[in-house]
């Protein structure tokens, strides 16, 4: 199905900081929406599909060399191109309810500005790779890079490549998926990561539900 086909779902992206709790905040808003009815496909990036899931290994996991800013950049790119595909425009067109862990922002702020490889060169790559489909929805869960790494390090597990960037590499990302919502207020709904899991997944809740309204 091509971008310019009708959709009749709505397509929702949690973006944010290693640590923000988007895979909480996700998981819960998959559950409250089966709950009252909805399909809800749920997923993530890098991954989505088989060869998602490898391409996530390669480029995250610890072990597999060196991979160079550009090199980063075009893998996670053709792991969402594949995720677009086959898992995220059949099920819009099904008339699903699609909760995806990262998109295109995660790029443009990661290798954008993380990288220092452009957002603007990143983002016309990633509209190309996904033929422009942009979430209904962007939930922003702003966290400080000092307290997303307390809560991965609380997690008492391993640290993947980005993760175990140094906080000034944090920083910048932070700042970019700030800008990226202030340059789209429409289209982002930005909480404080801080705040208690419970208040977090009302307030987005709330916010999708006026949007299936």
């Amino acid at each position: 199905m091509s971008i310019s086909e009708p959709r009749t779902g709505l397509f929702i992206a949690f973006e944010g900081g290693d640590g923000a709790g988007k895979s909480t905040q996700a998981a819960l808003l998959t559950q409250s929406l089966q709950d009252a009815g909805r399909t809800v496909v749920r997923t993530r990036e890098p991954g989505g599909t088989p060869v998602g899931e490898k391409l996530r290994s390669l480029v995250l996991d610890h072990g597999h060399g060196q991979i160079d800013a550009r090199t980063e950049a075009l893998i996670f790119a053709a792991s969402r191109a594949a995720h677009v595909e086959q898992v995220i425009q059949p099920a819009l067109g099904r008339g699903d309810v699609v909760v995806c862990d990262r998109y295109i922002d995660s790029s443009v702020a990661y290798q954008g500005a993380g990288r220092n490889l452009g957002t603007d060169e990143v983002r016309s790559i990633n509209e190309w790779a996904t033929g422009g489909l942009a979430p209904d929805l962007t939930v922003l869960l702003d966290v400080d890079p000092e307290a997303g790494r307390s809560r991965r390090t609380a997690a008492d597990t391993a640290e993947d490549r980005l993760e175990s960037e140094p906080d000034s590499f944090h920083g910048s990302i932070r700042s970019a998926f700030l800008a990226l919502a202030e340059d789209s207020p429409g289209r982002y709904l930005v909480l404080d990561a801080a705040a208690p899991v419970p208040e977090l997944a009302q307030k987005i809740l709330a916010r999708v539900q006026d949007l299936l309204a």
